[in-house]
Protein backbone atom coordinates (compact mmCIF):
# COMPACT_ATOMS: atom_id res chain seq x y z
CA UNK A 1 0.00 0.00 0.00
CA UNK A 2 1.39 3.38 -1.00
CA UNK A 3 2.21 5.96 1.67
CA UNK A 4 0.39 9.29 1.33
CA UNK A 5 0.94 12.95 2.15
CA UNK A 6 -2.22 15.00 2.62
CA UNK A 7 -1.88 18.70 1.73
CA UNK A 8 -4.90 20.91 2.28
CA UNK A 9 -5.89 24.45 3.26
CA UNK A 10 -7.71 25.18 6.53
CA UNK A 11 -11.11 23.48 6.92
CA UNK A 12 -10.53 21.15 3.96
CA UNK A 13 -11.32 18.02 5.97
CA UNK A 14 -7.99 16.20 6.07
CA UNK A 15 -8.97 14.58 9.36
CA UNK A 16 -12.26 13.28 7.96
CA UNK A 17 -10.64 11.85 4.84
CA UNK A 18 -7.82 10.32 6.88
CA UNK A 19 -10.37 8.55 9.11
CA UNK A 20 -12.12 7.11 6.04
CA UNK A 21 -8.85 5.77 4.63
CA UNK A 22 -7.91 4.32 8.01
CA UNK A 23 -11.25 2.52 8.21
CA UNK A 24 -11.32 1.29 4.60
CA UNK A 25 -7.65 0.47 4.03
CA UNK A 26 -5.93 0.22 7.40
CA UNK A 27 -3.72 3.27 6.94
CA UNK A 28 -1.94 4.74 9.96
CA UNK A 29 -2.64 8.47 10.41
CA UNK A 30 0.42 10.45 11.50
CA UNK A 31 -0.18 14.06 12.47
CA UNK A 32 2.87 16.07 13.50
CA UNK A 33 0.63 18.12 15.78
CA UNK A 34 -0.47 14.94 17.56
CA UNK A 35 3.14 13.78 17.87
CA UNK A 36 4.13 17.06 19.51
CA UNK A 37 1.17 16.98 21.92
CA UNK A 38 1.87 13.36 22.86
CA UNK A 39 5.52 14.13 23.59
CA UNK A 40 4.54 17.10 25.77
CA UNK A 41 2.03 14.96 27.69
CA UNK A 42 4.69 12.29 28.29
CA UNK A 43 6.74 14.83 30.29
CA UNK A 44 9.91 13.32 28.83
CA UNK A 45 13.05 15.41 28.62
CA UNK A 46 12.12 16.39 25.07
CA UNK A 47 8.51 16.93 26.13
CA UNK A 48 9.55 19.41 28.82
CA UNK A 49 11.78 21.17 26.30
CA UNK A 50 8.85 21.40 23.88
CA UNK A 51 6.67 22.87 26.62
CA UNK A 52 9.22 25.66 27.10
CA UNK A 53 9.50 26.29 23.35
CA UNK A 54 5.73 26.45 22.84
CA UNK A 55 5.16 28.57 25.94
CA UNK A 56 7.67 31.13 24.69
CA UNK A 57 5.94 31.33 21.33
CA UNK A 58 8.95 30.00 19.43
CA UNK A 59 8.61 27.64 16.48
CA UNK A 60 9.50 24.00 16.99
CA UNK A 61 12.63 23.29 14.92
CA UNK A 62 12.62 20.97 11.91
CA UNK A 63 15.21 18.86 13.72
CA UNK A 64 12.83 18.11 16.59
CA UNK A 65 9.89 17.38 14.30
CA UNK A 66 12.08 15.11 12.17
CA UNK A 67 13.19 13.14 15.21
CA UNK A 68 9.59 12.67 16.35
CA UNK A 69 8.66 11.52 12.86
CA UNK A 70 11.60 9.12 12.75
CA UNK A 71 10.56 7.55 16.05
CA UNK A 72 6.99 7.10 14.79
CA UNK A 73 7.91 5.82 11.33
CA UNK A 74 10.14 3.04 12.65
CA UNK A 75 7.20 1.53 14.52
CA UNK A 76 5.96 -1.70 12.95
CA UNK A 77 2.37 -0.59 12.32
CA UNK A 78 3.51 1.94 9.69
CA UNK A 79 4.56 -0.92 7.42
CA UNK A 80 0.92 -1.29 6.31
CA UNK A 81 0.92 2.26 4.92
CA UNK A 82 0.70 5.69 6.50
CA UNK A 83 -0.81 9.12 5.90
CA UNK A 84 1.27 12.18 6.78
CA UNK A 85 -0.86 15.10 7.93
CA UNK A 86 0.60 18.54 8.61
CA UNK A 87 4.07 17.79 7.32
CA UNK A 88 5.85 18.84 5.19
CA UNK A 89 4.74 22.47 5.02
CA UNK A 90 7.48 23.76 2.73
CA UNK A 91 10.15 22.54 0.32
CA UNK A 92 12.89 22.53 2.99
CA UNK A 93 10.82 20.14 5.10
CA UNK A 94 9.95 18.07 2.01
CA UNK A 95 13.65 17.50 1.32
CA UNK A 96 14.30 16.64 4.96
CA UNK A 97 11.46 14.12 4.75
CA UNK A 98 12.88 12.64 1.55
CA UNK A 99 16.24 12.05 3.26
CA UNK A 100 14.56 10.56 6.35
CA UNK A 101 12.48 8.13 4.30
CA UNK A 102 15.52 7.02 2.31
CA UNK A 103 17.32 6.09 5.54
CA UNK A 104 14.24 4.14 6.66
CA UNK A 105 13.74 2.39 3.33
CA UNK A 106 10.35 4.00 2.81
CA UNK A 107 8.89 6.29 0.16
CA UNK A 108 5.84 8.45 -0.56
CA UNK A 109 3.55 7.12 -3.27
CA UNK A 110 1.23 10.10 -3.58
CA UNK A 111 0.89 13.69 -2.42
CA UNK A 112 -2.85 14.42 -2.39
CA UNK A 113 -3.92 18.04 -2.45
CA UNK A 114 -7.51 18.75 -1.38
CA UNK A 115 -8.27 21.77 -3.53
CA UNK A 116 -11.06 24.18 -2.61
CA UNK A 117 -11.87 27.87 -2.93
CA UNK A 118 -11.75 30.28 -0.01
CA UNK A 119 -15.52 30.81 0.21
CA UNK A 120 -16.27 27.08 0.45
CA UNK A 121 -13.52 26.61 3.04
CA UNK A 122 -14.74 29.57 5.08
CA UNK A 123 -18.32 28.27 4.97
CA UNK A 124 -17.13 24.99 6.41
CA UNK A 125 -14.82 26.53 8.99
CA UNK A 126 -17.30 28.99 10.44
CA UNK A 127 -20.03 26.35 10.59
CA UNK A 128 -18.04 23.75 12.51
CA UNK A 129 -19.49 22.46 15.77
CA UNK A 130 -18.42 19.67 18.08
CA UNK A 131 -19.77 17.71 21.01
CA UNK A 132 -17.85 18.43 24.24
CA UNK A 133 -18.77 14.96 25.50
CA UNK A 134 -17.95 12.52 22.67
CA UNK A 135 -16.02 14.83 20.33
CA UNK A 136 -18.23 14.14 17.30
CA UNK A 137 -18.00 16.90 14.70
CA UNK A 138 -20.86 18.63 12.87
CA UNK A 139 -21.37 21.53 10.50
CA UNK A 140 -24.46 23.66 10.76
CA UNK A 141 -24.20 24.71 7.11
CA UNK A 142 -23.67 21.27 5.55
CA UNK A 143 -26.69 19.00 5.09
CA UNK A 144 -24.60 15.83 5.33
CA UNK A 145 -23.14 16.78 8.71
CA UNK A 146 -25.90 18.86 10.32
CA UNK A 147 -27.11 17.68 13.74
CA UNK A 148 -30.64 16.23 13.63
CA UNK A 149 -31.70 18.59 16.40
CA UNK A 150 -30.21 22.03 15.82
CA UNK A 151 -27.43 22.79 18.29
CA UNK A 152 -27.45 19.35 19.97
CA UNK A 153 -25.36 16.20 19.57
CA UNK A 154 -27.20 13.31 17.89
CA UNK A 155 -25.56 10.80 20.25
CA UNK A 156 -25.30 12.63 23.58
CA UNK A 157 -28.15 15.14 23.22
CA UNK A 158 -26.09 17.90 24.81
CA UNK A 159 -25.36 21.37 23.47
CA UNK A 160 -22.69 21.59 20.78
CA UNK A 161 -19.86 24.09 20.94
CA UNK A 162 -18.20 26.13 18.21
CA UNK A 163 -14.83 24.83 17.04
CA UNK A 164 -13.55 28.04 15.49
CA UNK A 165 -12.94 31.58 16.69
CA UNK A 166 -12.29 32.75 13.13
CA UNK A 167 -14.14 35.65 11.57
CA UNK A 168 -14.60 35.90 7.81
CA UNK A 169 -11.73 38.41 7.63
CA UNK A 170 -9.25 36.45 9.75
CA UNK A 171 -10.09 33.19 8.00
CA UNK A 172 -9.49 34.67 4.54
CA UNK A 173 -6.12 36.02 5.67
CA UNK A 174 -5.12 32.63 7.09
CA UNK A 175 -6.39 30.76 4.02
CA UNK A 176 -4.66 33.00 1.48
CA UNK A 177 -1.38 32.86 3.42
CA UNK A 178 -1.55 29.07 3.37
CA UNK A 179 -2.18 28.95 -0.39
CA UNK A 180 0.70 31.33 -1.09
CA UNK A 181 3.13 29.36 1.06
CA UNK A 182 2.00 25.99 -0.28
CA UNK A 183 2.30 26.64 -4.03
CA UNK A 184 6.06 25.88 -4.15
CA UNK A 185 5.44 22.60 -2.28
CA UNK A 186 2.80 21.57 -4.82
CA UNK A 187 5.21 22.37 -7.65
CA UNK A 188 7.86 20.24 -5.93
CA UNK A 189 5.63 17.16 -5.79
CA UNK A 190 4.32 17.82 -9.28
CA UNK A 191 7.88 17.69 -10.60
CA UNK A 192 8.36 14.37 -8.78
CA UNK A 193 5.26 13.07 -10.57
CA UNK A 194 3.31 12.15 -7.42
CA UNK A 195 0.96 15.13 -7.02
CA UNK A 196 -2.76 14.35 -7.23
CA UNK A 197 -5.16 17.32 -7.07
CA UNK A 198 -8.61 16.44 -5.75
CA UNK A 199 -11.67 18.66 -6.24
CA UNK A 200 -12.79 19.11 -2.63
CA UNK A 201 -15.79 21.36 -3.27
CA UNK A 202 -18.37 18.58 -2.90
CA UNK A 203 -19.52 16.50 0.04
CA UNK A 204 -17.07 14.44 2.14
CA UNK A 205 -18.34 11.27 0.43
CA UNK A 206 -17.73 12.77 -3.03
CA UNK A 207 -14.20 13.76 -2.04
CA UNK A 208 -13.65 10.30 -0.59
CA UNK A 209 -14.70 8.70 -3.89
CA UNK A 210 -12.13 10.78 -5.77
CA UNK A 211 -9.40 9.81 -3.30
CA UNK A 212 -10.41 6.17 -3.68
CA UNK A 213 -9.82 6.45 -7.42
CA UNK A 214 -6.26 7.62 -6.71
CA UNK A 215 -5.70 4.71 -4.29
CA UNK A 216 -7.02 2.20 -6.85
CA UNK A 217 -4.77 3.62 -9.55
CA UNK A 218 -1.71 3.41 -7.28
CA UNK A 219 -2.62 -0.18 -6.39
CA UNK A 220 -2.97 -1.02 -10.08
CA UNK A 221 0.45 0.44 -10.83
CA UNK A 222 2.05 -1.62 -8.04
CA UNK A 223 0.36 -4.82 -9.21
CA UNK A 224 1.39 -4.17 -12.80
CA UNK A 225 4.98 -3.44 -11.81
CA UNK A 226 5.31 -6.64 -9.84
CA UNK A 227 2.94 -8.61 -12.11
CA UNK A 228 0.76 -9.66 -9.19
Amino acid sequence: MKNIIFIAPPAAGKGTQSEILMKNHGYIHISTGDLLRKEVESKSELGLRLTEIMSSGELVSDEIVTELLRKRLIEKDTETGFILDGYPRNIAQAKILDDLLITLGKKIGAAIYLDMDVDTAMHRALGRLSCPECGRGYNKYEEATKPKNEGFCDDCNIALTSRSDDTEETFKIRFNAYIENTEPLLDYYKELGILNVIDNSGTPSETSALIESVIKWLTFIVMKRFKL
